[in-house]
């Protein structure tokens, strides 16, 4: 995996209208090629600051998606830094393991076009 992110993550990316958080929850290899698991927040902040400050009570963040499976390429095409690193829960890996039984296959578009933003 090129990329240097690790489980745990959490990336903030940029629009328009503010900053939005995602969560890296899994990283693995299937078929040789790496596949990142995502969850995704509803909230948009106004800066960095109040995005790095609402992590710290993630309970109160509204999930957008709770599974998000990208290729490395996908990924690489999202705009996203990383902010910081949290433990994954266990709850955040449930929807990972029935996209996993349901025979799941990565996407290779980007997370905000997942997302449905632009």
């Amino acid at each position: 995996m090129a990329l240097q992110f690790a489980p745990g993550d959490d990336l903030i990316f940029q629009l328009e209208s503010g900053y939005g958080l995602l969560r890296v929850v899994a990283a693995e290899e299937r078929d040789g090629e790496a596949v990142w698991h995502l969850s995704a927040y509803e909230e948009l902040f106004p800066d960095v600051e109040s995005a790095e400050a609402a992590l710290s009570d993630s309970s109160l963040l509204t999930p957008r998606a709770t599974h998000l499976a990208l290729t490395d390429r996908a990924l690489a095409k999202t705009p996203a830094a990383r902010l910081g690193n949290r433990p994954v829960r266990e709850e955040e890996l449930a929807p990972l393991r029935e996209w996993r039984e349901r025979g799941g296959v990565a996407e290779e578009r980007s997370a905000l076009l997942l997302l449905g933003l632009r």
